[in-house]
């Protein structure tokens, strides 16, 4: 790797689909993961604009 690409990778933005990956690889059980799961459908991860 080099220095530039090192700074790329140390300064990039985490999208809200590896924050949900990177949640749903600590889930301990299949209960857990599917949990994890459903928490995800329901919005868990979507960031909102609120006006205010």
């Amino acid at each position: 790797m080099t220095i530039t690409s090192r700074l790329r990778q140390a300064f990039r933005t985490v999208s809200s689909e590896d924050r949900a990956n990177r949640y749903l690889n600590e889930a301990t059980s299949l209960v857990d993961l599917e949990r994890r799961q459903r928490e995800i459908d329901r919005g868990l991860f979507v960031r909102r604009n609120y006006p205010f």
